[in-house]
């Protein structure tokens, strides 16, 4: 889509601790970091190393008969399988064994224990892979929230979402684009939730959706050993070039009492925005007891409130 302003995602080499808290991370973009060792997975994590590795444990997989996968209309179900052959078929274009099509698409996105209390952590769940990945020294480890394991078919695409925590996605093996869009553009993403509602990012219906044009789109492709750094509230969309195995390690940015300690996925926005938002609804069906002209007029000005209340300008200026 020529329309959308492209800015690529700067790319930073030599990157240590010191180097990101004081080069990298104040300035609240996203960043391609470059070099950064990772420990022994990127020589190691091979599909026939993986699957023995991992084993038979039971895996909760997303299947779709599409590669675009889109979580406001679920177009795709659940299904369990072993690990080793869920690696197996993810690593395939076609398969012989299928629970859809033959050449459905597969993504995990691996789950704590328990999955509606304990966040996922590679070390936990995947103990013997874990000992190849060398998490990044970037944050004190009390902020540490989980480790997600990624692993994608070849062409999959994920959802426009936003994160409420920072986070680091390691791409291992394989290659993946990644579109960002800024906070500040939230008024052109049509959210719902914490999701766009703009399926389709290249190709957009600009009949549904005449702002998305002005979102700033910023891009990177990731190639195995690459870090991309997305700070909390950036949307972030991820198309896999090739089979890929990726993982994300989320921390708390702000203090651990600011997220809603029911969230293992780390998605529900913090505590006080929500209670912000709850309230907002009630004032908004305040505003129903007035007649149209008066609703639209008092609406303009708590629009205005907002704004000179909550805005601050842009940072995100290149």
């Amino acid at each position: 889509m020529e329309l959308q302003e492209k800015i690529d995602v700067p790319v930073f080499t030599s990157v240590d601790k010191n180097v990101f808290l004081q080069d990298i991370y104040p300035k609240r973009r996203p960043a391609v970091l470059r070099g950064v060792c990772l420990g022994p997975c990127l020589e190691k994590w091979k599909t026939q190393y993986l699957r023995e590795k991992g084993g038979d444990q039971e895996v909760k997989v997303h299947v779709s008969t599409v590669p675009a996968m889109d979580f406001l209309h679920k177009n795709f179900v659940y299904k369990t399988l072993p690990f080793n052959e869920f690696v197996k078929r993810a690593s395939e274009k076609t398969h012989l064994d299928f629970f859809l099509c033959e050449d459905e698409s597969y993504y995990l996105r691996s789950l704590g224990e328990d999955v509606r209390k304990e966040p996922a952590d590679l070390k936990k769940q995947f103990p013997g892979l874990a000992e190849d990945f060398k998490i990044p020294e970037f944050f004190d480890p009390e902020q540490f929230f989980s480790s997600v394991f990624r692993i994608s078919s070849c062409g999959l695409q994920l959802w426009t979402h936003y994160d409420v925590m920072d986070n680091l996605l390691a791409q291992v093996t394989g290659t993946k684009r990644v579109v960002l869009y800024s906070p500040q553009d939230a008024l052109y993403m049509y959210m719902s939730g914490d999701k766009s509602e703009v399926l389709d990012i290249d190709f957009p219906d600009l009949e549904r959706f005449p702002l998305f044009v002005k979102a700033k789109r910023y891009e990177c492709v990731l190639q195995p050993g690459d870090l991309l750094f997305i700070p909390a509230l950036w949307f972030h969309n991820t198309l896999a070039l090739e089979f890929g195995v990726g993982v994300n390690v989320f921390w708390r940015h702000l203090q651990a009492d600011s997220y809603d300690k029911k969230d293992p996925y780390g998605n529900k926005d913090p505590v006080a925005a929500t209670r912000a938002l709850q309230a907002l609804e009630r004032a908004l069906h305040t505003l129903d007891e007035l007649p149209p002209e008066y609703k639209d007029f008092y609406g303009r000005r708590m629009v205005q409130r907002i704004q000179k209340r909550t805005y601050f300008p842009s940072r995100f200026e290149h």
